[in-house]
């Protein structure tokens, strides 16, 4: 395996880089169901029911109504289908991630019919990024000359949009959205046929559907029943909201390459700044102890840019500080007749470069297209073989992301190898040169345009770029040994993450035969 990933990043690395060295509310639900305030979020009172008109009969059956969730439920309900969802917490959801929505994915979202999902909650467009090394930094500017003005990146509140989600869906007469815990799936001879679970008064009831969509989230407990679960936690992100100050870059995302691991900063309003401290492992400093403020003020704070250091320190001493684990898991599912894992719950991957939320609004989009023509979802296994080749489609877009979010972040995490440190020196150089060497990863990043090859080309055209740096004017032993173990290095990074998500299904879907499948006739 070693001398294939030398052998294998030679030849990319020759073949690829080397010339780059030069309403909302129906009205037969009670007053009590829900309450749309004057922002336009959605606040479910006490029965926790949210639907404008409740159907008998259901054709899909939704567990969690987050962003994957409820935009799935109005993409379906407003292709006519028969829709309940069921969701744990109808409260605004309080995160620290999912608040960085790429062009791309914001490109899906007006696709959807969802785009003013993003209005009226004071969200911010986004054009871009600034990358911070050793006090050096650059502009890197999605590329959306092609694309309408409106079309840019956007970052906001996450609960605030998710609210918006779930009040379009529950606009529509033919969606129902309810608060209760799901339990467990309902099986029969190895097809699900619906979910149990608890509402909000801890009544055990059963819903029934020819399709399950579990959607519940990265803590899903439904998972393990549909997909093989390797989830790997390479870090955790501690979260800080920085006010009365100004990026210096506006509505830009601001990376810094830190020591130990990246620093990001981006708006998600008109007054406030999220700061995500990135810290590898799985533990971090206790915040109940005072531990982590330390740790914020002495290791981060120096690192953070001179315009922001005061706002930081304020929002370290507020004490508002939050953490959770970042969580990668490739897609491994389970063809189960009745039953498909939608978003989190089904595919995650490091969220240092917001990929998320594009993925799974480009997952929707697919499996709305695959379903378009299905008039009876009844034939449980018919439908299942048919819906194998969703997760063939979604290949090549799903996999360039995820793969991309992986290798960057080893990229971009310190390292005492000299080999790592001339990649990642070389990696901001390469994206500091602009023109290609800028505008094609930010297309791969932005979601604008996820192509797998680019990818590849891009990431040892960066490996490339780092040995020509070492060999030039003079090559010296040492320095053809540390450019050897950079090319090896990058191997080492890029294609165990490949071999994960699938070489085939990501560089040759149309040779997977599910790719072909045609819908199931009736």
């Amino acid at each position: 395996m070693v001398y294939e990933y030398i052998v294998g990043g030679v030849v990319l690395a020759t073949m690829l880089g080397f010339g780059l060295l030069y309403g909302v509310k129906g009205k037969r639900t009670t007053r009590a169901s829900m309450e749309i305030r004057r922002n336009g979020f959605v606040k479910m009172l006490d029965n926790g029911i949210c639907q404008s008109e409740i159907t008998r009969s259901t054709d899909v059956v939704i567990v969690g109504a987050g962003v994957a969730g409820a935009a799935l439920a109005y993409t379906l309900g407003k292709e006519g289908r028969r829709v309940h969802v069921i969701e744990r917490d109808l409260s605004e959801p309080d995160r620290i991630v999912g608040e960085l929505l790429q062009p791309g994915g914001y490109l899906k979202l007006i696709e959807l019919g969802l785009e003013d999902c993003v209005n009226e909650i004071d969200a911010q467009k986004v054009f871009g990024y600034a990358l911070y090394k050793d006090g050096k930094d650059t502009k890197l500017s999605y590329p959306l000359e092609k694309f309408e003005a409106d079309v840019a990146g956007r970052s906001f509140h996450n609960g605030r949009f998710v609210q918006r989600l779930r009040e379009k869906a529950a606009s529509l007469p033919n969606v129902r959205l309810e608060q209760g815990t799901v339990t467990g799936l309902v099986e029969e001879k190895g097809t699900i046929k619906g979910v149990h679970y608890k509402t909000k008064t801890s009544e055990e009831l059963t819903a029934h559907a020819p399709l399950t969509i579990v959607c519940d989230g990265c803590f899903s407990n439904l998972r393990r029943s549909l997909c093989d679960p390797k989830v790997d936690i390479p870090s955790c992100f501690v979260g800080l909201i920085l006010e009365n100050c100004n990026l210096p870059y506006a509505n830009h995302g601001h990376v810094i390459l830190g020591d130990p691991s990246p620093i990001l900063l981006y708006p998600i309003s008109s007054t406030e700044i999220r700061c995500l401290v990135d810290v590898p492992g799985q533990k971090v400093p206790s915040i109940s102890n005072g531990e982590m403020a330390q740790y914020l003020k002495s290791v981060v704070a120096p690192q953070i840019p001179p315009e922001l250091y005061n706002a930081f320190i304020a929002a370290v001493d507020k004490g508002n500080i939050k953490s959770m684990p970042n969580r990668s898991m490739p897609a491994a599912p389970y063809p189960t007749p009745g039953a498909i894992l939608m978003g989190d719950a089904f595919n995650m991957r490091h969220p240092l470069t917001g990929g998320g939320m594009t993925v799974a609004l480009s997952d929707i989009v697919i499996l709305r297209d695959l379903l378009r023509p299905l008039q009876n979802l009844y034939d449980a296994s018919s439908l299942c073989e048919y819906l194998e080749s969703f997760y063939t489609l979604r290949k090549p877009v799903a996999s360039t992301i995820n793969t991309l979010a992986g290798a960057l972040y080893k990229v971009f995490c310190a390292s005492p190898d000299p080999a790592r440190k001339e990649m990642r020196q070389a990696c901001f150089d390469y994206l500091s040169l602009g023109g290609v060497c800028s505008n094609g990863p930010v297309s791969l990043l932005s979601g604008l345009n996820p192509s797998p090859l680019n990818l590849v080309f891009h990431f040892f055209a960066v490996a490339v770029f780092g040995v020509g740096r070492l060999l030039l004017p003079f090559p010296s032993p040492k320095r053809i040994w540390i450019g050897a173990r950079l090319i090896y290095g990058a191997s080492g990074i890029i294609f165990p993450i490949i071999k994960a998500e699938g070489l085939r299904q990501m560089f040759f879907p149309v040779t997977v035969p599910a790719y072909h499948r045609s819908p199931p006739i009736h």
